[in-house]
């Protein structure tokens, strides 16, 4: 269905892919753009640089037409968090459409790859890791979902992103014994605490005991109401 390894996709620079322009118009300022790069490694602040490869992505995304929205920490950061981001790039996409998707970041010079688990796609841009999710807490990327994303300014870039709903749910509902950092998440559930729908989202999680050790948290922390006053 998709290419897999780096020899997939025409040949990269090291550190710096080829990538074809996203957009028409005058270039974006230099001080706006990761340009200096070595090894992979932005000159500057790491998570500027993992907005820089959202934004390049999820422009390639938009212009080729396909359904997609943003997630993971540049989310959090687009629906008013913080700019302190984490890890790499997230993207819901439906599981039909990884080919196609898949065709148009090879056209733009980047290599797609196919991890062990089959719930996602990779590739790198300027350096990041960028993540193309299938599912979110195990639950596949539907067009519901994709529908209720909102288009966001994402720093220079509007773009769909996933609704803080489903955000939240997609960040609380994995917790497990074997998974259970929540320091990220509870940064995002005070950035975003007027935005959410908690009812729903303490719904999807049911009796889980991590997730309810989470909701705890909150509720001792004035993050969210007790769930005896939302009810």
């Amino acid at each position: 269905m998709t290419q897999n390894r780096e020899s997939a996709t025409p040949a990269q620079r090291p550190g710096f892919p080829e990538l074809r322009p996203v957009e028409e118009g005058p270039s974006p300022s230099p001080s706006r753009e990761p340009r200096s790069l070595t090894n992979g490694t932005p000159a500057g602040d790491r998570s500027q640089a993992i907005l820089e490869a959202a934004k390049q992505v999820g422009a390639l995304l938009k212009r080729k037409g396909h359904n997609f929205a943003l997630a993971g920490s540049v989310a959090v950061y687009a629906h008013g968090g913080s700019g302190h981001l984490q890890h790499d790039a997230d993207f819901c996409i439906r599981r039909s459409d990884a080919q196609a998707v898949t065709e148009t970041l090879a056209e733009a010079g980047l290599t797609v790859r196919t991890p062990p688990e089959d719930w996602l796609l990779k590739t790198t841009c300027f350096g990041q890791e960028v993540d193309l999710l299938f599912e979110l807490a195990h639950r596949p990327v539907s067009d519901d979902i994709l529908a209720r994303a909102q288009e966001l300014p994402v720093d220079s870039v509007r773009m769909p992103v996933i609704a803080p709903t489903d955000l939240m749910r997609g960040l609380i509902e994995p917790f497990s014994e074997h998974y259970c950092d929540f320091g990220p998440v509870l940064a995002a559930a005070r950035a975003l605490r007027e935005k959410v729908d908690w009812e729903d989202v303490r719904a999807s999680c049911g009796d889980e005991p991590m997730p309810a050790a989470f909701f705890f948290l909150l509720e001792r922390l004035n993050v969210i109401a007790p769930q005896e006053e939302l009810r």
